[in-house]
Formats: structure tokens, C-alpha cells, sequence
């Protein structure tokens, strides 16, 4: 696994909703907008799944997601990659199900998405677009 710089976690942070991307077991894409997403330490993310249907059935097939956040002020952008294990019991999932009902009750909170960063690219314009930095 790889860490996020900071100015990552900063861009991450401000960036809300948040693109996720995911593919089905035959390369469907599927891109959502999440608004619960959470910086848990340098390597780890956690995603409150409360509406997903493509998204679900895709991280059950393929455990696999793209995250991308940009900050307008800063004009940096990153796309972070990583490994998914999905949560529906267990400590993680009674933590996100804390987090969750803390900012809105009314949630289903359904399943905690666990992110593991396994890549870091450069998602801005210019010459440096697309470079790998973690």
C-alpha cells in the first residue's frame, strides 16, 4: 500500500461529493458521486455505501476503485486507486454506522467500504499530468 502525501488528504478533504469509479467483472464502468467518505490514515479510506446498486454489485465482483478529487484553490488533482473490502459486520462497519447516523440518522448506512491505497497519480493538466507520485 502507498501513503497520501499531504496536499493529497488536503485535496481529498475539500473535495465534496467525491467521483468514485468502479467496474463490474467485464469492465462495465460505473462512476458515482459519494458525499460520506473518510480519510481513516494515510493508507486507508472509508466509504459509507447508503445508496449503491451498480457501485455494490460492482466492489462484489471487482474489488476495485478510482477515486478522484480536485481543489479549485490549490489547482491540484489527484486520482487515487485502490483495493475494496466491503464491511456489513465488524468493527469497522459499527464505525462507519457511528459516523454515519452522527451526521444523519435517516441513513441506511448499509455497508462500510474500506479502501486500501495501493496507487497515486497526478490528475491536474500540464506536463506532469497523469505521472504516478505515490
Amino acid at each position: 500500500m502507498v501513503k497520501m502525501p499531504a496536499d493529497v488528504k488536503e485535496t481529498l478533504e475539500k473535495q465534496k461529493p467525491v467521483p468514485i469509479a468502479t467496474a463490474s467483472r467485464s469492465g462495465i464502468p460505473n462512476v458515482v458521486f459519494v458525499g460520506l467518505l473518510k480519510i481513516i490514515d494515510d493508507e486507508t479510506l472509508m466509504i459509507a455505501d447508503n445508496f449503491f446498486y451498480k457501485t455494490a454489485q460492482n466492489l462484489e465482483e471487482n474489488p476495485k476503485i478510482s477515486i478522484l478529487c480536485y481543489n479549485s484553490e490549490s489547482k491540484k488533482s489527484f486520482q487515487i486507486k485502490g483495493n475494496v473490502t466491503l464491511c456489513k459486520d465488524g468493527a469497522d462497519f459499527d464505525a462507519m454506522r457511528a459516523w454515519v447516523h452522527g451526521v444523519n440518522n435517516k441513513l441506511p448506512a448499509k455497508a462500510c467500504v474500506m479502501v486500501k491505497i495501493t496507487e497515486i497519480y497526478n490528475a491536474m493538466w500540464g506536463p506532469a499530468a497523469g505521472k504516478q507520485i505515490a
